[in-house]
């Protein structure tokens, strides 16, 4: 039996049609399970060996995923399909894909724990700090007032370095050392090598890294425009040893602004956000 596991509201509530699609491809018996209001654990732990369970879904839907099944030991096969619209985890496992589908298991291994506001939450793409996060709490509204609609996140990340965003200084402790930048536009903590539907803020990070180290990388310049013309470069990810970007690799990242931001675990908003912690073990 494979079990085809849909989130309704992903890719613009398109999820069961997107999971549909992509099961058509399957020979075997399916049973298709809507992930809201489905015990997830229950299903994983009651599956045989025999069994597959798919999800179909985006980043949003890896990540409601992972936090619930974190730790759940299951003895059937467990996949994941693309059907979102990001898809930054996909790019990065798309080199490991059979038939359609991502083995999930070696993903779940070692899973980095953010602490922020009061919330502890597992992430497998990146928490992003500063005017990334402040873009992705821009987007989310304007999903909620047009759904639907597809959000330029670049477009809007490039408008609040024009004019609204105020860099920070940043207070930054990497496994004990301790580092301070001045104003700071970004302070994003990776577990993957993208954010925001593709741009390549950590080129080198590699989620599955013997040492389950992140990359914290640290977007810094002196002016609006400087780092505006810069910015072209760190979508594509060409910016190795340019003084405005900083990585720093570690397990234990506290990261603290000057003054409070929105924040985003994998494009998940948190609002006001004076500081926050990752724990990778």
């Amino acid at each position: 039996m494979i079990y085809v596991l849909f989130n309704p509201l992903s890719n613009n509530s398109c999820g069961k049609q997107d999971a549909e699609n992509w099961a058509k491809r399957l020979t075997t018996e399916v049973t298709f399970k809507s992930i809201i209001d489905l015990d997830i654990k229950a299903l994983l732990k009651s599956a045989k060996e025999s069994d597959e369970v798919v999800l179909c879904g985006g980043d949003g839907t890896l990540h409601c995923f992972f936090n619930i099944v974190y730790g759940v030991n299951c003895k059937c096969k467990l996949s994941y399909a693309k059907c979102g619209t990001g898809n930054d985890f996909y790019r990065d496992a798309s080199k490991y894909e059979h038939e359609g589908r991502v083995d999930l298991k070696p993903y779940l291994k070692y899973l980095p724990l953010v602490k922020v506001n009061g919330l502890e939450r597992r992430f497998h793409n990146n928490v992003s700090y500063g005017v990334d996060g402040e873009t992705n709490a821009i987007g989310n509204e304007i999903r909620k007032k047009k759904p639907g609609v597809k959000i330029n996140y670049a477009k809007i990340a490039i408008g609040l370095m024009l004019a609204k965003f105020k860099p920070k200084v940043a207070e930054v402790e990497v496994d004990g050392v301790k580092s301070t930048f001045k104003h700071v536009w970004m302070a994003t903590t990776m577990f993957g090598p993208t954010v925001g539907g593709g741009m390549i803020a950590a080129p080198d990070q590699d989620r599955l890294n013997a040492k389950h180290e992140c990359d914290l990388v640290v977007l810094s310049s002196a002016g609006r425009i400087r780092s505006l013309l810069r910015f072209p470069s760190f979508i594509k990810g060409k910016h190795r040893n340019k003084k405005f970007i900083t990585h720093l690799k570690g397990k234990h990242i506290k990261v603290a602004f000057s003054t409070p931001c929105a924040l985003h675990i994998d494009g998940e908003a948190v609002l006001n956000v004076r500081s926050y912690e990752v724990i990778n073990e």
